[in-house]
């Protein structure tokens, strides 16, 4: 049985919220860039100094792609949003604007060889919010395009969303005791989220989404 038509008011489309999200992202990666530093020599024992901060670079760069990715499959499955769709939206880049300030805070702490626990679990906290918001987003564009939709069929049981909260959950639990446990919980995120999502994917080739 079909549900009821929504009786709140919702803008068809979702256009402009992609194309003002993509920006913020580009501008989010730029300023990763930015704080990217050279190997202060043409050595080994230089490049070996280097390479944290590199390792970093990489897990953030990876962090925002991702969420540009399959926030791209998400809102190219969706027909329309409404305000709270807007809202989450707003929370989820709000988080990822903080992804540049944590990754200088750990490239700090390897710097000056500092206690990297306290920025590891900064970086889970951001992760673990990053998420939520991700999660928030989508049960509003559910609820913005019925239960019937494509969108929700699509998305069904969300087992790999719920891992990844679990990851940055035991990510911020263990860097109390290891920044490198942590790190570990952060990459095995990354992996397992560099295949797009899918169910949003197989949404598109079944001509139920919006067209471009």
């Amino acid at each position: 049985m079909s549900e009821a038509p929504p009786t709140t008011p919702f803008d068809m489309g979702a256009g402009r919220l992609e194309a003002f999200s993509d920006a913020v992202m580009a501008v989010i990666i730029t300023l990763l860039a930015f704080e990217l530093e050279p190997p202060t020599a043409v050595s080994r024992a230089a490049i070996r100094e280097a390479l944290p901060g590199l390792f970093i670079y990489v897990l953030s760069f990876l962090f925002i792609a991702i969420y540009w990715n399959n926030h791209h499959h998400l809102l190219r499955a969706t027909d329309r949003i409404s305000a709270a769709t807007m809202w989450a939206n707003m929370l989820l880049l709000f988080c990822l604007s903080l992804i540049p300030v944590s990754a200088e805070w750990m490239r700090s702490a390897a710097r000056d060889d500092l206690d990297p626990r306290g920025p590891a679990a900064f970086f889970g906290i951001v992760g673990l919010a990053a998420a939520l918001s991700y999660t928030w987003l989508v049960r509003a564009l559910i609820r913005a395009n019925g239960r019937d939709s494509g969108l929700a069929r699509a998305i069904h049981t969300d087992v790999k969303g719920y891992a990844s909260l679990g990851l940055y959950a035991a990510g911020v639990a263990l860097a109390g005791l290891s920044a490198g446990l942590s790190y570990v919980c952060y990459a095995a995120v990354s992996v397992m989220w560099l295949i797009p999502d899918r169910r949003l994917t197989h949404t598109h080739d079944d001509g139920s989404d919006r067209q471009p």
